[in-house]
């Protein structure tokens, strides 16, 4: 009977799977035929404006109009606000192929939020690639990922990131500076010891290897390696899935100083002689700290042949404006 039974629990299953496949392929087609339509409304509201004696007999009292009448005739969904958006979502989106069905119209209200072209490419692409809730996406928006991301590489690299979203293919394409770290919900002025950091980093992992970026698997903590009888804790150690190497983090809530670098250069040795395996790449080492000087940093940085990367955090969401601001200036020169 035991035989009999397997095979049925696996025909059981496998019609599971079909009327579930079936589900998401219905739901799928359904979001994708209500962009449409909104894409529609959002064309017909456009083309309606144009016209002159109607833009001049209606003026900008023309979606609340709508909405009053919509609303009468429709139901819920057409609040002024939401007309607004689809009248945008057309004007942002005047070729309805560009318009992706992997994304929700939420996901769509969320990225018509971001005014800069460049920037919501970025994320809508990466939204796509990553498979981004829209609470995720609220988040890397707020943070000013495409900014961080982008004030590391020259004006075709940006284009590149609008275009295809982040490729990890180097290790310099996983840093950031800074690291935006406001789900640990410390105090700005608040004094934090390493230790209390790390176990708040460690409260919030998931959080965290959300900011770190797509591809990294936690391996430990105060990660212990033993040289000449004495005892070495690293902060943090990963794993890059994409990359194949280790990745390893060294917590400092003050200024990175010179021999926090060179301390992570002994680290990144020893795991590349004692714990990378065949298949891996050499280990990545990221110094995080609350603060940095540059000059020091290129010096004491000199002649290193290891990857190694100095980074701030930050506890608090960053100036969006400031970061806008230095984004286009490098697209602009």
């Amino acid at each position: 009977m035991e035989p009999e039974r397997d095979e049925y629990l696996q025909l059981m299953n496998s019609i599971g799977e079909t009327l579930s496949e079936a589900k998401n392929r219905a739901l799928r087609a359904v979001n994708f035929e209500m962009l449409r339509a909104y894409w529609e409304i959002g064309r017909t509201i456009v083309e309606f404006e144009q016209h002159g004696k109607a833009k001049a007999e209606y003026g900008s009292a023309l979606l609340k109009t709508l909405s009053a009448d919509l609303k009468l005739r429709h139901g819920k969904g057409f609040s002024k606000s939401n007309i607004y958006l689809m009248r945008q979502f057309y004007q942002r989106f005047p070729i309805f192929q560009t318009v992706s069905g992997k994304l929700s119209w939420s996901h769509y209200a969320e990225l018509l939020g971001v005014s800069d072209d460049t920037a919501m490419g970025f994320y809508m692409n990466q939204c796509i690639a990553e498979n981004w809730t829209v609470r995720v996406l609220k988040r890397q928006i707020n943070t000013s990922l495409f900014e961080r991301l982008a004030l590391s590489k020259d004006k075709a690299g940006i284009i590149e990131l609008s275009r295809q979203g982040l490729v990890v293919s180097q290790p310099a394409d996983l840093i950031k500076d800074p690291y935006v770290l406001e789900f640990l919900n410390i105090p700005g002025e608040h004094l934090m010891t390493e230790t209390k950091l790390e176990q708040k980093i460690i409260d919030n992992l998931q959080s965290f290897l959300l900011e770190l970026g797509k591809g990294f698997s936690f391996v430990g903590r105060q990660y212990r390696i033993t040289l000449d009888n004495e005892h070495f804790y690293i902060d943090l150690v990963f794993y890059h899935r994409i990359l194949k190497c280790f990745i390893l983090i060294d917590l400092k809530t003050r200024r990175v100083k010179h021999h926090d670098i060179g301390q992570m250069n002994l680290y990144l040795n020893y795991f590349t002689k004692e714990e990378n395996l065949e298949g891996d790449n050499p280990p990545i080492g990221i110094v995080l700290g609350a603060d940095k000087n540059e000059i020091l940093v290129e010096y004491a940085m000199g002649g290193i042949s290891n990857n190694i990367f100095v980074s701030r955090y930050l506890l608090y969401l960053p100036d969006k404006h400031e970061l806008e601001a230095r984004v286009k200036s490098l697209i602009d020169g």
